[in-house]
């Protein structure tokens, strides 16, 4: 038994130098799953025009202040400057992150910077489209049903965010390369 162990473990040695490896299939992971979600999500924020990156559209507030929305029924020039500012910053950042990672510059604090996103956007899913009272999408870990909206797929997102994080970019990649110029 100790001997297929070791033979076990041997063979798959490469595996355990994550830091060749693992950073690309946690990109092409996180491109293959994730790049175009949050693509098509910031592109239904923008407004209308060339400008449109400069002037969110009224389901971008929507998207992300729904019960502020609500309460002002749904007149963005009532909104203020600090949510103006929330979903132009949630906006760009949900193209410029994902755009990082698939190309691998400046893997470490884009993977960071989507894990923030994440929560912010499974806060906004919970309390402010009110799935927090949807136990089925809501789910719960080790309760044999694998497709929960939130607690399942939310966490299975994290990890090619916290391998890049770990282990960077990869050899692959935009920091690599950037890493042997200097």
């Amino acid at each position: 038994m100790i001997r297929t162990i070791t033979r076990l473990n041997s063979l798959f040695s490469f595996l355990a130098k994550g830091h060749t490896l693992l950073p690309f299939v946690a990109r092409f992971s996180f491109a293959a799953v994730l790049f175009v979600y949050f693509w098509r999500s910031a592109m239904t924020k923008l407004g209308d025009g060339v400008f449109g990156l400069f002037s969110p559209s009224a389901g971008a507030y929507a998207q992300i202040f729904p019960k502020v929305m609500e309460q002002v029924s749904y007149d963005t020039s009532q909104m203020t400057a600090f949510h103006t500012m929330v979903v132009l910053f949630g906006t760009w950042a949900e193209f410029i992150l994902p755009v990082l990672i698939l190309v691998g510059l400046f893997t470490r604090p884009a993977a960071l910077g989507m894990i923030g996103f994440i929560a912010v956007q499974t806060l906004t899913d919970l309390y402010g489209h009110g799935l927090i009272q949807h136990s089925k999408s809501v789910g719960a870990w080790f309760d044999n049903a694998p497709d929960a909206l939130i607690m399942d797929q939310r966490l299975l997102w994290l990890m090619p965010l916290l391998i890049l994080i770990t282990y960077g970019g990869g050899p692959l990649s935009l920091d690599r390369i950037a890493e042997r110029q200097s």
